[in-house]
This record gives C-alpha cells, structure tokens and sequence, in this order.
C-alpha cells in the first residue's frame, strides 16, 4: 500500500536568470512518468536548475529521468543543473551517465571501384585467415591425436563408442535412402539418354561408375556435414557458453583429448563404412530400375558390373573419405570454440559450420577429380 502513496510535486519558479525546478516526493518508476510529460514541455532558452532537497527516494528510473533531462539540455546548447544533490544520488546518477547508451557516427560508406576492391580484399584476407585457422586447428587435432598414441591410458574408448554410433549408426538410413534414390534416378536419366543410341547396356557402366567414383561418397559426405558438422558446433559452443571448457582446463583436462580426438577419429572412422553403404545402395537402386525399365535382370547387371567396371573407381572413392572426414571434423569443431557467450552466437557459428564443411568438402571433391584425372587413374 505504501508503495502505490508514491508521490512527486513538481514546482518551477524563477531566480533571476534562470529557471529552477524544484522537486519533492518520491522520484521513483511510479511517478518517473508524469513527469516526463511535464519535462517534455520545458524550453532549454535559459539555464534550467533541478532542485532536489525536497526528494526523499530516488531509484534508477529517477535518475535515468534527470540524466535524459540533462542530455536534452546539452544537445539544445543549453544549460543544465542539480542543486542539494547527496552523495548517494551524485553516484547512482554518475552509474546511469556511464550505463547510458552513446551514439556513435559511422563515417559515410565509400562507393565506386575502390569500394569494390576493397571488399574484395578484406574477403580474400578473411579466406586465408580462416583457412590458417583450420590448418591449426587440424595440427592441434594431430598433436593430440600423438599424445593419445603415446599414452594410450589417456584415449576416451567410450566417447569414442559413443561418437560412432551417433555418426555413423544413426546416419545409415538417411544416406541408404538417399543413396538409393540416386542410383533410381541415375539409371532412369542414364536409360532415358542411351535408349537414343541403343546402347542401353552401358547404363549399367553409367550408374557404377557414377556412385562408386563420386555421387556415393560426395553425397554422404554432403548429409555427414549437415548433420554432424552442425552437431559437433552445437554441443562444444554449448561447453563453451556455459563455461565447461574452462572448468576442464582448470582441472588440467585437455579439450583437445577430451573433445577433439574422440569426435574427429570416430568420423575418421564411420565415414569409410557409410560411403559403402552408400555405395552398395546406389547400385542397388540402379539395378533396380534398369531391371523395370530396360529389362537388364539383376544377374546380367552383376556380370556387366564386374566386367566393365574395375575395382579402381571404388579405391578412388574410398580414398576420399578420410579427407573429407577431417574436414567435416576439423570444421565442426573449430566453429564450436569460436562461440561466444550467447545465443546468437552459437546459432550463427552452426549455421556456418555447415555452409562452410559443405562447401569444403566439393572444393577438396573437385581437387581430387583433377589429380586422378591427372595422374589417370
């Protein structure tokens, strides 16, 4: 009840020159907005003085009152006073100067051709920076991946465990389906195209070669990204906002022990095996519809499978997935310890981690198309 008696008188008189407000009651959130009505018909042509000796309480809102009336003033060019101030208003008013918010004046954006340029240049930096922040990172992954093998005592198997079945087990009915509606697809488009120039039979070599050498492992790679590249960010940006990985390094625990190695080796370790699922789905999805539409039956796209197709397209494939897994990995992760202290910056810094692993993992794709062409494998 006494809370809601709250009130504030409001006097303005004149002593010689200038105007002075005097103020009594309670200049609290409660009254804060009468007031700021009248304050908002004040004139600033002459020195204005706030008197405060009658002004029993005063909170923040009071104070943010005064300091708002204060900066008007100066923004007019006029004058501004408090008299009969106590010490412990002179310090909450101070508090509220430092806490108020100060514009700042960007300076104008520079357009045209060095503009152009120039973003051009911070972006290239900002490339090559980030790309010597992963080569760390997986340099920090690699040292600790030694120090794992040299003391072994110090490897965590049940992470590691646990980590592969989140990776790898979870992920097989996503990339089998997707798989074989690939292998589905690719037969349909390949016979659809070969049936011009009778030479239906080589789809079978069209369909192999296609998801044993690249779409089987790209495109597992691409889903492994999205769901563990974003994973891996999401669960170490989470330590990370609630302090958990500076509580281990003071108990002398190592993230990148504890952390690192366990996500990355068991993503080392899952994505080979999912690149022959998706291998062996692919075809399977391929036989399956040239078996309904071009009538090859399954025995005679087994035999034109081991004829025409050699064992060096799957090698090339299985090749990949190592390197895509440390990039998916090493990716992951760094985005996770770049995570600040809030919300919104572990929402970005996921979202990146994909977009980014993604991306990564087609460029290190085209990469190595070039070398095998190369090299003519």
């Amino acid at each position: 009840m006494a809370a809601r008696q709250e009130r504030i008188e409001f006097g303005l008189s004149e002593t010689g020159a200038e105007a002075v407000l005097s103020l009594s009651g309670a200049l609290s959130i409660r009254t804060v907005s009468g007031l700021r009505q009248r304050f908002a018909a004040l004139g600033f042509d002459r020195p204005l003085v706030v008197d405060l000796a009658g002004v029993a309480r005063i909170d923040t809102a009071g104070a943010w009152l005064l300091v708002d009336l204060e900066a008007r003033a100066q923004a007019a060019g006029g004058s501004f006073g408090l008299r009969n101030v106590s010490d412990t208003t002179a310090l909450l008013l101070d508090n509220v100067r430092q806490a108020r918010p100060e514009r700042e004046d960007r300076p104008a954006a520079v357009r045209g051709i060095q503009a152009l340029f120039e973003q051009i240049g911070r972006a290239v930096v900002g490339g090559l920076r980030y790309f010597a922040d992963l080569t760390g990172f997986l340099g920090l992954f690699l040292a600790r991946l030694g120090r794992v093998l040299r003391h072994p005592s110090q490897f965590r198997l049940t992470a590691l465990v646990a980590h592969c079945e989140d990776v790898g087990l979870r992920a097989v009915p996503i990339v089998a389906l997707m798989s074989f509606l690939i292998g589905v697809v690719l037969a349909f488009q390949g016979s659809e195209q070969l049936r011009q120039f009778g030479a239906e039979v080589f789809v079978v070599d069209l369909i192999a070669i296609s998801v044993l050498r690249e779409l089987g492992i790209l495109l597992t790679a691409i889903i492994v990204a999205g769901r563990t590249a974003s994973a891996f960010t999401a669960a170490i940006g989470s330590m990370k906002m609630r302090e958990e990985i500076d509580a281990m390094r003071t108990l002398g625990l190592d993230p990148g022990v504890m952390l690192f190695v366990p996500r990355i080796l068991a993503l080392l370790l899952m994505l080979p095996i999912l690149g022959l699922i998706a291998d062996f789905m692919g075809l399977l999805g391929g036989a399956l519809m040239a078996w309904l539409e071009l009538g090859i039956s399954p025995s005679m796209f087994v035999t034109r499978l081991i004829e025409g197709t050699g064992v060096g397209h799957l090698l090339v494939g299985l090749v990949k997935a190592p390197a895509f897994a440390l990039i998916i990995g090493v990716v992951g992760c760094h985005a996770g310890m770049q995570v600040k202290g809030n919300a919104e910056s572990l929402g970005r810094m996921t979202s990146g981690a994909v977009v980014a692993a993604i991306f990564a993992v087609i460029l290190a794709d085209a990469l190595f198309s070039v070398f095998f062409a190369k090299v003519g494998i």
